[in-house]
Order: C-alpha cells, then sequence, then structure tokens
C-alpha cells in the first residue's frame, strides 16, 4: 500500500528528533504543511510570515481587506526598489486569495492547516468550521469571543483530534516555561495572591454611542467584516484596529493582553474555574469596554494547595502614562524607587507563603524578594519541552517559537503546550473578567455548567446570538 502524504508528513517528523523544522527550502513541496491564512493584515501578516518561515507552504490567503490597498489596514506596507508597494501576495504570489473563509475552506484541495488572526468576534466561526473539517489550527488570543465558544473549541478539538494551538506566543517561551517549573518546584511555596497588571488600553475604551456610519472603502468587503457580530456601519472608528474596545467585536484590554500576561501563573497554578469574579471600573458602557479595570477572581484552590486570589488592573493615565490601579503599595514600594521601575519592568507580582516573586514573561532578569529564596534552592530540572526561537531567546516573540511548536505538533501528534485543552480553559476565566464588567456585579460562578449562579441575565453574554446566516449548528 503506498503511504499517504500524512503519513510522509509524520514520519519525516520523527525523523528531526525534537523541535527542529528544515528550512522550507530544504524541503520538497510535497513534505511540507500547506497552510490557508485567515487574517493577512496586521498580526496576521505576522502570523503568515511566521508559519512559512517555520517550514509551511502557504497555499491560501484570506482577508476581507484586499491587500493591495495599504490604506485599508493598520500600516503601510514596505517599498519595493522598483517604487511600488509589497503587499502579501509579493510574498506568496502562488497562494490563493478569499474574502470569505468558509469558501476558502471548501474551495482548497490539500489544505492541512489555518491560522485564524481575525478581531475575536471571527475565531470561534473560523477555528470551528476549519476543525470540523479535519484543519488543524493556530488561532490568535482569546481563542473566541464568548466563554461558551472556549469551552465548545475545545470539546471539538479533542473530538476531531486536530492539532491547536493559541496565539499567546510567550507560552511557547523560556521565560514562563522555566518560572512554571520553579513555582511548582516550591520556590514561593504555596501560592495566595497573584497580581497582574498592563498599561492597554491603546485604543479607545469607553465609547458612549455607535460612531456615524461612513462609505465602505473600495476594496473592504464590510459585510464579511461583521460576519456573525450584531451588524453596524463601517466607520475607519471601528477598524482595522479600534475593534477591540467594542464588545460586539473584541474583548477589551483585558481579553487583549490577559491571555499573555496572567498565562504563566494560570498554568503553573492549574487553576481551573474561579468560584467567583468581580470587577470595579471606569467609563465601561453598553457598547464599550471600559477606560481602566480591576477584576478579581478566586479561584477555590490550585496544584499547590490553598485558594488564590488572582487580580487583574488595567489603564493609565493619559497625560502622565503612570498606571492608575496597581497591587497595593505594601508588596512593592519598598523593594524599587519608583512604580515605573516595577510597572514598566514587570507585568506579575507573586505572592507565596516564603516570598514573592516579581515576574515579566519576556525577560529572566526576575527578582524574589527576599533575594534568600534562591541561595538554598535546589534548581528543578527542565520538565517542559523547550522550543527553537522562543520568546526569552534574545531574538523576539515571533521568530518561531509558538509557530514551531504547533508545524511540530502536526507533523508529529504531540500537541503543542498551549493547545485548545489549555487554552480554551484559560480563555474562559480571562473572558469571565468581561462577563463581570458588562454585568457590573460580583459573578458567583458555576464552572461545570457555564453559569452565573446569581446572575441570569449575563446569559446570552456566555454565550452570544449569532447574526442571520452565521448560525452554527
Amino acid at each position: 500500500m503506498n503511504p499517504t502524504r500524512r503519513d510522509f508528513l509524520h514520519a519525516s517528523a520523527l525523523a528531526t528528533l525534537g523541535f527542529y523544522i528544515l528550512p522550507a527550502s530544504a524541503r520538497g513541496a510535497n513534505s511540507r504543511i500547506q497552510v490557508g491564512c485567515i487574517g493577512t493584515n496586521g498580526k496576521g501578516r505576522q502570523d503568515t510570515l511566521s508559519v512559512a518561515e517555520g517550514g509551511a507552504a502557504v497555499i491560501a490567503l484570506c482577508d476581507v481587506a484586499d491587500p493591495r490597498r495599504s490604506d485599508l489596514g493598520r500600516r503601510k506596507n514596505k517599498k519595493k526598489k522598483d517604487g511600488g508597494e509589497e503587499t502579501i501576495l509579493d510574498r506568496f504570489p502562488g497562494a490563493k486569495l478569499f474574502t470569505d473563509y468558509r469558501e476558502m475552506l471548501t474551495a482548497v484541495p490539500g489544505l492541512d492547516a489555518v491560522t485564524v488572526s481575525t478581531p475575536d468576534h471571527h475565531h470561534f466561526h473560523a477555528s470551528m468550521l476549519a476543525m470540523r473539517k479535519g484543519k488543524h489550527v493556530y488561532t490568535q488570543k482569546p481563542i473566541a469571543h464568548s466563554v461558551w465558544e472556549a469551552r465548545r473549541l475545545a470539546e471539538v478539538a479533542a473530538e476531531t483530534k486536530v492539532q491547536t494551538q493559541m496565539g499567546n506566543q510567550a507560552h511557547a517561551g523560556e521565560p514562563i516555561r522555566r518560572c512554571v517549573e520553579l513555582l511548582r518546584a516550591g520556590v514561593l511555596g504555596r501560592v495566595s495572591e497573584v497580581h497582574a497588571w498592563t498599561n492597554r488600553p491603546i485604543w479607545p475604551q469607553g465609547i458612549a454611542k455607535w460612531p456615524d456610519p461612513v462609505p465602505v472603502p473600495q476594496g473592504l468587503d464590510w459585510e464579511q467584516w461583521i460576519g456573525p457580530a450584531p451588524f453596524h456601519g463601517y466607520s475607519p472608528a471601528i477598524a482595522p484596529f479600534n475593534w477591540r474596545g467594542f464588545w460586539d467585536f473584541g474583548a477589551g484590554a483585558l481579553g487583549d493582553m490577559g491571555c499573555h500576561i496572567m498565562d504563566m501563573p494560570y498554568w503553573a497554578l492549574g487553576l481551573t474555574s474561579p468560584d467567583s469574579v468581580e470587577a470595579v471600573q471606569e467609563g465601561g458602557t453598553a457598547i464599550s469596554a471600559p477606560l481602566w479595570s480591576t477584576v478579581t477572581y478566586r479561584f477555590p484552590t490550585s496544584v499547590l494547595g490553598g485558594p488564590v486570589k488572582f487580580v487583574w488592573y488595567d489603564g493609565v493615565s493619559s497625560k502622565e502614562g503612570v498606571y492608575q490601579h496597581t497591587p497595593p503599595p505594601e508588596l512593592w514600594k519598598a523593594d524599587f524607587p519608583t512604580p515605573l521601575h516595577v510597572f514598566n519592568r514587570f507585568d506579575l507580582l507573586i505572592v507565596g507563603e516564603k516570598g514573592r516573586l516579581f515576574f515579566g514573561r519576556s525577560r529572566q532578569d526576575w527578582v524574589f524578594k527576599p533575594e534568600t529564596l534562591t541561595t538554598n534552592f535546589t534548581q528543578p530540572p527542565k520538565s517542559l519541552p523547550r522550543v527553537p526561537g522562543g520568546l526569552g531567546d534574545g531574538k523576539g516573540e515571533d521568530t518561531g517559537g509558538p509557530y514551531v511548536e504547533w508545524l511540530n505538533a502536526i507533523r508529529t501528534g504531540t500537541p503543542a503546550l498551549s493547545n485548545f485543552t489549555q487554552s480554551g480553559p484559560f480563555s474562559e476565566v480571562v473572558l469571565l473578567g468581561n462577563l463581570a464588567l458588562r454585568v457590573g456585579k460580583r459573578i458567583e460562578w458555576d464552572g461545570k455548567n457555564l453559569r452565573a449562579k446569581n446572575a441570569p441575565e449575563a446569559a446570552p453574554i456566555v454565550r452570544r446570538p449569532y447574526r442571520k446566516g452565521w448560525e452554527l449548528s
């Protein structure tokens, strides 16, 4: 019996040993994973280029904006030597071009996998439809727009046995993986509190009314951009970037950065669902995320034992760039000369029974207090796999790590560590903070049944309705 192309991919991967992937130029076309990229502007452009650099063959491109029109995207295209602009089509001239990923998933033969780099409100539909067709999926964070969607994506990934990965790139880096090992080895003892912060939003939030619609630019399929969300007329105040601040399309500062910053302690402590979530905020509206927020999750237990209070802070002063809301000063003020020395350098503070850890996901010069915590501590072995090009190797977060890990998972069948089994429940937790913000009261959470026990009005946010024509059975 002749081996299938999938058999060849798997055998080739076993021969590479570990996470080593041959450069694209060193392999024949038949051995390369065939990828379609959904969303090719902004972060999508980086995802597209990175999977190609990891060795995949990009055979299809899908975007609602004509890639030849740089005025439709966030950034101007690079200039070519002939004076023209370099577009994503110049990088992949043989790729088929689509504006509707539903069509792409049906029309392209030999497609093995997709990347999903759309606004948040499309993550579920693009990922779900791809998995139902047996395609492997790399989806930007959070993997879904609602809590129910995150749960369902994790379930379907397990059912279909495709290889998945969420685009919280630092999960593949040395700083996070090493710190997970240290915390599990007991460097802080039992952890009771986690504090996480960001300077986001860097886009408008606290919006009281929808912007007035204007004519849709030529080359932009606005109907497809809206997709499953409630329809609103086009405005440059929404797309291509400011959609993040609108609840119908994005998940605010928490959804954008929480999946990066909250990741390490959630993973290290083996957290699951919180039993309650509450939030304070300023400027939040029915249509928009707030100007700033503080969200407090309470987890009943962790793998280290005992309950954990997990607090999220976002928002900075627009004039001075100073963080408006921070962990209690008694936890950090005596150790740093100014707030900027800690809040610009780190994004996490973890409090344990033995001491505290100040951590940043892109660096390894963490600070333990007291410093003697590590003096007589036996360093644990590296028990988690490492990925070439992961964040923390001095080359940036998009130099290979998460993309190589996902492509290797497709080749070998060994899941990437931010696969939907891990990142689905984690996305649920992040999105629960937005649920508390939108409902406006403390949420008593039943994680098993995805239900706010004290807030039945939260149900349409937990599982959002879809626009006609976008329903999924």
